[in-house]
Order: C-alpha cells, then sequence, then structure tokens
C-alpha cells in the first residue's frame, strides 16, 4: 500500500513530519480550504455589531485594518509553512523547544476545539430558533456530521470551502435584495451608529477582527503546509484575508446600517431570520445553509485541533479527530456558547504574542530551514509570549483605543528580538569570538 496512504484508504495527514513536496497540493485546492473558512454567519454578527457602534465609515475603516493585520500575522506563518512543511506543532517546536511546544501548541489545540464545540452547539440553536428542531438532537446529528467530514482530512476541507463559500455569496445577496425591498440601501452609507451608547472602541473592534482568526490563523500552517511553496501559501492566504472575511463582514454591516437588523447590539448582521421567514424552498436551502456554513467553521477548527494534539500524543490526526469531536460535542450540549465573550477576550490578549515570538525566531533569528538542535525548552520565547499578553492586557485595560492584538504581537516579536541578541552577545564573549 502507498506510503500516502493509511489502511483505512484515506490519505495520510503528515501530523509527525513535513509534508513532502511529492504530496503538496494545487493553489485552489489549497485556497479553497482558506477562503471557505471566514465566509460564516457569525463574521456577519460580527461584522454588523462594529457597525452599530461605530458607524459605516468608521466600521470599514477597522475591518480593513484588522484584516490588513491577518494578512500580514497569517500570510507571514502561512510562508514560513509552505516553504518547509511543517504543521502548527512541528514550528512550535522549533521555537518552543521539544517539550516547551506542547505547552502553546495544546492551549491553541484546546481553544479551537473549545470554538468547535461553540459552533456546533450554535448550530442546534440556530436551527431551533429557525425551524423547531430538537436542539440537544440537532447538536448530535451535528457533532456526528462535522466529526465524519473533519475525519476525511485536508482534502474534505478544500471541498467544503468550494461549496460554502459561494453559498453564503449566493444567499447573502437573496438576503440583501429582500432587505432592500423594504429598507433604503441608500442609506448605509451615512449610518453613524449608537452613538454614546456605544460599548466597543475602534480598537475593541480591531482587535474584534484580528481575535475572531487568532486562534486557526496562528495555526495556518496546518493549511498551508500543503501548498507547493511559501509563495502559494500566501497566495492562498490572501483569498481569506481581506477578501473572504471582509465580504463576510460587509454583508453584516450593510444590513445593520439599512436598519434591517432586528438586535443589532447582540446579533450584528444575521441574515438568517430574512431566509428563514418566507417559507418554502428558500427555507430548505437555508436549512442547508446553516449546516454548511457553520459545519465549514468546526471542520476547521475540529481539524486544527485535532493535528495539534496528534503530535502532542503521539496518535493520528484520524483518532484524534473522533476522540476531540465527540468531546466537542458533549461540551456543546452543555451549552458552551455562554462563554463566547470570554474566548474573544482570551484569544484577543494570548494568541496573537505565540506566533509573532515563531515569526521572529524563524525569519530573523534563526532561519526556518536551518537544522540544529533544539532545546527542551527555550525560556527567552516564552518569556517573549508572557510579554506581549501582559503589555496587551495592559493596553486594553488603560489604553481601549489602540488594538490590544497588535500590541500584543509587537511587544511580544521585539522582546523575543532583543532577548535574542543579548544571547548571541553572551555567547560570543564567552566564546572568545566577539568583544561587545
Amino acid at each position: 500500500m502507498s506510503s500516502s496512504t493509511e489502511q483505512h484508504g484515506v490519505d495520510e495527514e503528515f501530523e509527525h513530519q513535513p509534508v513532502p513536496l511529492s504530496h503538496r497540493h494545487s493553489l485552489s485546492s489549497v485556497a479553497a480550504v482558506w477562503f471557505g473558512f471566514p465566509m460564516i454567519i457569525t463574521n456577519a454578527v460580527f461584522g454588523g455589531v462594529i457597525a452599530y457602534n461605530l458607524g459605516f465609515v468608521r466600521a470599514l475603516i477597522a475591518i480593513s485594518i484588522g484584516n490588513a493585520i491577518l494578512l500580514a500575522y497569517v500570510g507571514t506563518l502561512s510562508f514560513i509553512a509552505g516553504n518547509t512543511g511543517r504543521n502548527f506543532a512541528l514550528m512550535a517546536e522549533r521555537t518552543f523547544g521539544k517539550k516547551g511546544y506542547v505547552i502553546t501548541s495544546g492551549f491553541l489545540a484546546t481553544v479551537v476545539v473549545g470554538w468547535y464545540a461553540f459552533q456546533t452547539g450554535l448550530t442546534g440553536t440556530t436551527v431551533h430558533a429557525s425551524f423547531g428542531w430538537n436542539e440537544t438532537a440537532t447538536i448530535v446529528g451535528a457533532t456526528l456530521l462535522f466529526t465524519a467530514v473533519t475525519y476525511m482530512g485536508i482534502r474534505a476541507l478544500s471541498i467544503v470551502g468550494m461549496i460554502a463559500a459561494p453559498m453564503y455569496v449566493i444567499l447573502a445577496v437573496v438576503a440583501l435584495v429582500m432587505i432592500g425591498a423594504d429598507h433604503p440601501l441608500s442609506s448605509v452609507l451615512t449610518y453613524d451608529g449608537a452613538g454614546a451608547a456605544s460599548v466597543m472602541s475602534f480598537g475593541g473592534a480591531v482587535t474584534l477582527v484580528v481575535a475572531t482568526f487568532a486562534d486557526s490563523g496562528t495555526m495556518t500552517a496546518d493549511f498551508t503546509r500543503w501548498a507547493r511553496d511559501g509563495r502559494n501559501a500566501v497566495y492562498a492566504t490572501l483569498t481569506a484575508f481581506p477578501f473572504a472575511n471582509m465580504i463576510a463582514q460587509l454583508v453584516g454591516m450593510v444590513i445593520v446600517c439599512a436598519g434591517a437588523a432586528a438586535a443589532p447590539a447582540t446579533s450584528g448582521g444575521d441574515f438568517m431570520p430574512v431566509l428563514t421567514s418566507h417559507g418554502g424552498a428558500l427555507s430548505v436551502i437555508a436549512l442547508v445553509f446553516v449546516f454548511v456554513n457553520l459545519g465549514s467553521v468546526c471542520t476547521h477548527c475540529l481539524y486544527n485541533g485535532a493535528v495539534g494534539w496528534g503530535r502532542i500524543a503521539k496518535r493520528r490526526m484520524r483518532t484524534m479527530t473522533i476522540a476531540l469531536g465527540l468531546l466537542g460535542g458533549v461540551v456543546a450540549v452543555a451549552g458552551v456558547w455562554s462563554l463566547f465573550l470570554n474566548w474573544l477576550n482570551l484569544l484577543g490578549v494570548f494568541v496573537p504574542p505565540i506566533g509573532a515570538v515563531i515569526i521572529v525566531d524563524q525569519l530573523m533569528i534563526r532561519h526556518y530551514a536551518v537544522d540544529e538542535d533544539v532545546p527542551n525548552f527555550r525560556g527567552t520565547a516564552f518569556l517573549a509570549w508572557a510579554c506581549g499578553a501582559v503589555v496587551a492586557i495592559c493596553v486594553h485595560e488603560m489604553a481601549p483605543w489602540f488594538p490590544e492584538a497588535v500590541a500584543g504581537m509587537l511587544s511580544g516579536g521585539l522582546t523575543y528580538f532583543a532577548l535574542s541578541q543579548k544571547s548571541k552577545r553572551v555567547v560570543r564573549r564567552e566564546d572568545g569570538t566577539a568583544n561587545t
């Protein structure tokens, strides 16, 4: 049997080694994985919430800045992944250490499983509210479906993306046409937002945009390691940030700014009620859309978690998919969505510095392609991560006008660079090779 095929007849996922060049995928295949990921109802909700708080023009600037940050951040990590074929855990191992990576990789792999559980629970809630189906039974069915799709591996995620993205665009356009019949879309550009009732700063809005993909964006290597090279990996990322992500957010912004949102402060630009209120064939299509759309998020997050924990536990991705998929389903039934805002705050503060440290380490300090001994723990990397998180927390409390995610990235990366330079000078003095 081919070395690229496991005993059950599906492709090897390379959890414990870089993807060989002979097994890389085309640009369209890798791009489909990322392009279909942000095309979700959740992004319409977030886009609408931001517009409600800031008004259309300021919201547009905020999501543009947030997406530019994501492109630079995720694109750089993808460039490294495409050139090396390493997944996130393997990349983290080189920066944080042969044992230290367990902390960062395990943390992120757990966070994305939490998102998987939340979105699975949201599937049940949405279907129950729109169609009256039993919520618990729907969650159980969604758990089994999403776990089965993820089990098939990266190619299944590509197929899901090819379906989810066009479906989102088509149904979003249908919803906007329906809304335009009753609400003047010409007023969108002049919408000023909630004014004094606003609870979100401009910096908070940028952080929200970054935070929604801080986890899987940091773990982008799990997807883009399949690209033929670093350049193709960046191109694949570009389809998501800014294009797919901004399209999804703009839909929600237009709905809120047109005055068509039922609860703009909390549900933003959710357009599902528009589709389901007309009944008939459109409702059936909307039902399929819920499973495809939220299923795209769930399968991507579960894949990230399974690859990460597979590396840590020295197990196959598919073994961990079953275990984590079912565990997440149990958590979803328990009502994890009550912790939603806590997840976002956690992501905005603690996750971005991890990726920044990896970028500085593997692009500026030690080249990602260099074959060298890796220590069990690299203390400077952890210290820089902690510094980035502390600075982000301080910015959140004392300067909410500035994006805390950006503060965490910059401070974490700069701290690691400074510590690494100091370490090099110490080594040189000890070796007598330099007198600095």
